[in-house]
């Protein structure tokens, strides 16, 4: 393959460079008779950190609808994903070069009937541990967790499982080599996950400042799916008829949602965008996320860093495109850091060297 030459300010640093790409990797080497394909801000490939392949409102999708979901998040700027849990198994997207680079976590783990139906591995208490190891082996290195959901028998949020039984759990997922995630909307699940040593709280609605502090002294990230928790107050009109109660929880989390993101935010917990695309929200709108944490308060350069090399870090690939990284970026018109709203206008996308949409 040809080597191509990108022009422009390489963030996260800023300083403007001729980028080369040869055979999948980028170097600062000038590469005689290497074409110019693209020049503008050129960004680290950015991370959805909670997505949904292969999924939708009904369960397991088919493989052609999961294919368009991944171009979807791929065209939108996303080059690496972390699967938060799919019914569908995915591991063939791995073996397509087009499509983004994928890190799954199994299936969703639930109680039973206490979740979305044809989600999740629906288990009691006392099996909860077996289908942590048996997810676990069939991930990338995470598992994900419902930490709370609707009791019907409650009328509201209630934890999925005893504090004991997610210890147990966690403690299994990382003797066999994975991380922990899990789903929480409500507080009373978060004590005793975050004092279990659980890896990452997704939406954490219900986060104070004592679990805040908890979480920053042990290094559990957040990722905050603005979009998802926007979507709160239809899940409390829904409810509100039947379950009162869970309506108002609801209402309450979604009313101080800003305030428990930028708490979150300035004591200094590592911070992730997802999208929850296939959750409730479409692929393909990483920058809506991105936006929406902006909107918060969080500084542009954090609030892409959190989608771009920050996540990257975290998920253990390349930070910033260094002499030698995997050659996947996105190059904008725009300064994005001036003007977030360009992450919904990529110029060119490049995923391992190759250009995928120009």
């Amino acid at each position: 393959m040809p080597a191509l030459r990108f022009r422009g300010p390489v963030l996260p640093d800023g300083e403007a460079a001729d980028l080369y790409v040869v055979d999948g990797a980028v170097t600062y080497e000038p590469q005689p008779g290497a074409d110019t394909a693209a020049e503008g801000w050129i960004v680290p490939g950015l991370v959805d950190a909670h997505c949904h392949l292969g999924l939708d409102d009904h369960g397991a999708t088919d493989v052609e609808t999961a294919e368009s979901q991944a171009v979807a998040d791929r065209d939108g700027g996303a080059l690496l994903i972390r699967d938060c849990g799919s019914a569908m198994d995915t591991r063939w997207i791995q073996e397509r070069e087009d499509l983004p680079r994928l890190i799954r976590a199994g299936r969703h783990i639930a109680r039973t009937r206490r979740y979305i139906r044809n989600y999740a591995d629906e288990v009691e208490p006392q099996d909860l541990v077996a289908s942590v190891v048996r997810e676990a082996a069939r991930g990338d290195g995470w598992v994900k967790l419902v930490g709370d959901w609707i009791s019907r028998d409650d009328g509201d949020l209630t934890p999925s499982f005893p504090a004991e039984a997610f210890a147990a759990a966690i403690s299994a997922a990382h003797e066999h080599g994975a991380k922990v995630t899990a789903h929480c909307f409500g507080y009373d699940v978060l004590p005793g996950l975050i004092e279990a040593g659980i890896d990452c709280i997704e939406h954490g609605t219900g986060l104070t400042t004592d679990l805040i502090d908890a979480m920053v002294a042990r290094g559990t990230a957040l990722v905050p799916t603005v979009m998802q928790v926007d979507k709160f107050p239809e899940h409390a009109a829904g409810g509100r008829e039947k379950f009162p109660a869970y309506a108002s929880t609801m209402t309450d989390l979604y009313a101080r949602r800003r305030a428990t993101v930028m708490a979150a935010y300035e004591a200094g917990v590592p911070l992730y965008a997802g999208s929850d695309g296939g959750g409730v929200a479409k692929h393909g709108n990483l920058a809506g996320e991105v936006q929406g944490m902006a909107d918060l308060g969080i500084t542009a350069f954090d609030a892409l860093g959190a989608a771009s090399w920050r996540a990257r870090e975290w998920l253990g690939w390349n930070a910033t495109l260094a002499e030698g990284a995997p050659a996947d970026f996105v190059v904008y018109p725009r300064d994005p850091l001036a003007d977030l709203s360009v992450l919904r206008e990529p110029t060119c996308i490049v995923l391992r060297g190759r250009v995928v949409r120009a």
